[in-house]
C-alpha cells in the first residue's frame, strides 16, 4: 500500500467551499498544483495495471516543528522575532485551513492501515481502481491576519506588514472537507491553532532562532 502526498493546491481558484474530492480538480493555477494533480493520474494509472492499493492525501497548509521554512508560519514567526517586515498578499483578505503537523501525520497512519480494496466499488476520489483520494485538513479556514496576530502573541512582539495584492499562482482560500476520511478512517483534526502555533513558535524559538 502506497500513500502519496497531494495538496489542496489541485484545486485551484475555488470560490465554493468546503473543497470536496469529488470536485473537479482540473484548472491548476501553479505549476506545484499542475504537478500535484500530475502525481494522482499517475497513481490512478498505476493502480490500474498494477493493482497496488494506493492512497493520496491532499494536505491543506501544513505546519508544525520541523516544517518547511518557505512556508508562512515559520517565514512569519521569524520575521516577527527578526524585526522584519511580513508581506501579505491580497490586502490580508487570505483564509487559510492550517493543519498541526501532528494530526496530519496521524491521518497519514490511518490511511496507511487501511489499504483500499480492490473490489470494484467506487472510491473516494471517483476510483473504481484500489486507489482513493482524501481530503486532510482542520475543516477550519483561519484569517491569514489571526495567524500573525497569534504568533505576536507567543513572541510579545508586534509584527511590520506589508500589505500587497494578490500573487500570481496563489489561491483566495482553502477549506477541507473532511467527511470522507472520517467516514472511512475515522481522522477527526484535534489541534486548534490556538495550540498548535505556541507549540510551534516554541519549537523555533528553542531549535532555530540561535542558528
Amino acid at each position: 500500500h502506497l500513500v502519496y502526498a497531494s495538496s489542496s493546491s489541485v484545486y485551484g481558484m475555488r470560490s465554493d467551499t468546503p473543497f470536496r474530492v469529488s470536485d473537479r480538480a482540473d484548472t491548476p493555477i501553479s505549476l506545484y498544483a499542475a504537478t500535484k494533480r500530475a502525481d494522482e493520474l499517475m497513481s490512478e494509472t498505476y493502480a490500474h495495471l498494477f493493482r497496488i492499493p494506493l492512497t493520496g492525501l491532499r494536505f491543506f497548509t501544513v505546519y508544525g516543528p520541523w516544517g518547511r521554512p518557505d512556508m508562512a508560519v515559520w517565514k512569519f514567526t521569524e520575521a516577527v522575532l527578526r524585526g522584519s517586515p511580513i508581506n501579505v498578499y491580497n490586502h490580508g483578505d487570505m483564509l487559510r485551513d492550517f493543519t498541526f503537523i501532528e494530526d496530519i501525520a496521524h491521518g497519514v497512519i490511518l490511511a496507511l492501515d487501511h489499504p483500499p480494496k480492490d473490489d470494484g466499488r467506487e472510491k473516494p476520489g471517483g476510483f473504481i481502481t484500489p486507489h482513493r483520494l482524501y481530503n486532510i485538513g482542520n475543516n477550519h479556514p483561519e484569517q491569514l491576519i489571526d495567524l500573525i496576530q497569534a504568533i505576536e502573541e507567543v513572541c510579545d512582539r508586534k509584527a511590520e506588514i506589508n500589505l500587497l495584492p494578490m500573487q500570481d499562482g496563489d489561491v483566495f482560500q482553502t477549506f477541507a472537507d473532511i467527511e470522507d476520511i472520517s467516514r472511512d478512517l475515522g481522522f477527526f483534526p484535534k489541534t486548534p491553532m490556538s495550540v498548535g502555533i505556541p507549540a510551534f513558535v516554541n519549537w523555533y524559538v528553542k531549535e532555530w532562532a540561535t542558528r
